[in-house]
């Protein structure tokens, strides 16, 4: 099985407001990157978004690691994601789960692959691919009217 390293990063101009995402996937020596932005979003939404679209661009089962500076999005996918989808996407205090709809692709998504390890990079700290996904995101960004 192949091993990919998954670097992502959400930005947002506003909050909520105009967003961008990116994500830089590393295959051995190969990199891709992906970016792209929304017009109206949150900086949660974009975090989640450039995870999802990094993972459906896989055309087939991966071993991963993911990396990422946002604590919402690893501790969702890691800790939260199946309480809530067993009290049927509600959170602890019994609120509609925020995002379900990205979250329910994240969940399909994220089984389709092997996850071998989550890593919580700290942002703008110098981070090589953390620094460059979030550059991505943020001229992601500019690129709307």
């Amino acid at each position: 099985m192949k091993h990919v390293d998954i670097f992502t990063d959400g930005a947002c101009s506003g909050n909520p407001g105009k967003g961008g995402w990116a994500a830089l996937l590393r295959y051995g020596a190969k990199e891709k990157t992906l970016s792209g932005a929304e017009a109206q979003t949150t900086n949660n939404r974009m975090e989640m978004t450039a995870l999802i679209e990094a993972l459906s661009s896989l055309k087939e089962k991966c071993s991963l690691t993911l990396y990422t500076d946002s604590q919402y999005l690893m501790n969702g996918s890691t800790k939260w994601l199946p309480s809530w989808k067993a009290k049927g996407w509600k959170t602890a205090a019994k609120k509609d789960v925020l995002n379900v709809d990205l979250w329910k692709k994240l969940d399909d998504l994220l089984q389709k692959h092997q996850i071998e390890e989550w890593i919580w990079v700290k942002g703008h700290n110098g981070h090589l691919e953390n620094e460059t996904v979030d550059t991505l995101a943020r001229e992601a960004i500019l690129t709307l009217k």
